[in-house]
């Protein structure tokens, strides 16, 4: 039986038997293990970004399909009486003199790990070490299969397993798909993990295992080199924002353009096509393209038309936490398991370079009012995305439940003026919604 869960965040922050007491906060995940996990951390006295952290790792352990540390994705991030910042860290092709040479499975810079450490640093409470610590339980001790895994593994098994490394991570002893409910042990990921939290994260990407984790990219056809992944670096900034009175809806800016594309429908306009407009004029890249956007959005001439291809699968969280503190985020392996690639000694998948496959819809916001946190919302399902999440942030600002229509999948939580938010999830998926309250006892 695996015991990850039972045994988390036991000794997390030197805690062995203090646990908050009341409102704590709440942690929306597609993957339940996870998101117990994040709110292990609340009760153990961590805010939002921590637990957001601790979340993001555990899904690497947990749902590597889609948030594999060999991916990357976005986060937006609040305090009380702050304008809510953006971390953005997709996954990026190699570039300069870096450059990979384009292997026969081509893998992006891994981001994950560089873009978490960043949020957290900026929004945390505690040391990063000590958010890795129940990923690296859950990994080692093993996990039970969730519905969201098994079924991600199911899809694509007959193109995964012809990676020998993959097959031996999510296959049974006689070869077919690990199904929900089994074990898996991740020792080798657990040993990964391990190290980023002893070496620290820069040891990844300027240290000693930058050149070994490049070295077993290329081995599985992925062509990663130390220089690139040196260059590759996250961004903070501002986010997107619409207002309606007092109350503002703030929304992660392009490059994940998930969000734009959620403001936009909050205009009138089409989610989907004004994406697929953004994306026609000005391609995926940042920098001013965030203040172009947000011209788009206070003028209302937002541009829509065309239509989205076939785009990849991405999975979604939130955490908020007593303080009034949010935290929402997207990742991707920028296709179901990245590459189908799995680097040899490290059990991390390879996500897929973006020069070979096209971006997802990352779309996350948090909603203001006067200040206070009203309610926060991160989707993901592919090409309904951003509407998914336009329509959840529109039923926010209105007072609304949130819908939960279509192929799109959203993850929210609604604040009372009380200063508790209650999360939900989409009860279509497979994910949970974890409590906002503890008794204070350990093992809750």
């Amino acid at each position: 039986m695996p015991q990850g869960v039972a045994i988390i965040g036991h000794d997390l922050f030197g805690h062995t038997s203090n646990l908050l007491t009341g409102y704590v906060g709440a942690v929306v995940a597609d993957e339940p293990q996870a998101a117990l996990a994040g709110q292990d951390v609340l009760a153990r006295g961590g805010n939002a970004a921590d637990a957001a952290a601790t979340v993001a790792m555990a899904l690497a352990v947990t749902l590597p399909s889609r948030a594999s540390l060999g991916g990357g994705g976005a986060c937006i991030a609040s305090r009380p009486k702050e304008a809510p910042h953006s971390f953005l860290f997709l996954p990026v092709a190699p570039s300069g003199a870096g450059a990979s040479k384009q292997g026969d499975r081509p893998a992006a810079v891994p981001m994950t790990p560089r873009g978490i450490f960043l949020m957290q640093l900026r929004y945390g409470s505690v040391d990063f070490a000590d958010t890795l610590r129940p990923a690296i339980r859950l990994a080692r001790a093993g996990i039970t299969v969730s519905r969201a895994l098994s079924s991600d593994i199911a899809a694509v098994h007959n193109a995964l397993f012809a990676d020998e490394v993959a097959r031996s991570i999510f296959s049974r002893v006689d070869g077919t798909p690990l199904q929900s409910g089994d074990e898996l042990q991740q020792p080798e990921l657990a040993n990964f993990i391990e190290r980023l939290a002893r070496m620290g994260v820069g040891d990844l990407y300027n240290g000693a295992l930058s050149g070994i984790f490049a070295e077993a990219a290329t081995q599985a056809g992925g062509d990663l080199s130390p220089e690139a992944m040196r260059a590759a670096l996250p961004v903070e900034g501002p986010s997107l924002r619409v207002a309606q009175g007092e109350t503002v809806a703030y929304f992660l800016p392009p490059p994940a353009d998930g969000g734009f594309g959620a403001a936009a429908m909050l205009r009138g306009a089409s989610a989907n096509g004004a994406v697929a407009a953004w994306r026609a004029a000005h391609g995926a890249q940042g920098g001013d393209l965030v203040a172009q956007a947000q011209a788009m959005l206070d003028g209302g001439e937002i541009r829509s038309g065309g239509s989205l291809p076939a785009l990849p699968a991405s999975t979604s969280f939130l955490v908020t936490d007593r303080q009034g503190n949010a935290v929402a985020c997207a990742l991707t392996d920028n296709n179901l398991f990245g590459t189908g690639r799995v680097t040899d000694g490290m059990g991390v998948v390879l996500a897929a370079s973006p020069a070979r496959v096209v971006t997802p819809l990352l779309g996350a916001s948090i909603v203001e009012s006067r200040g206070a946190l009203r309610g926060v919302a991160a989707s993901s399902g592919q090409n309904d995305a951003a509407e998914a999440l336009g329509a959840a942030v529109g039923a926010i600002l209105n007072g609304r439940p949130v819908p939960h229509r279509g192929s799109g999948r959203v993850n929210a939580a609604i604040c009372g003026t009380d200063g508790e938010c209650v999360g939900e999830t989409d009860p279509r998926g497979s994910g949970l919604a974890v409590g906002t309250r503890t008794n204070g006892r350990p093992g809750n």
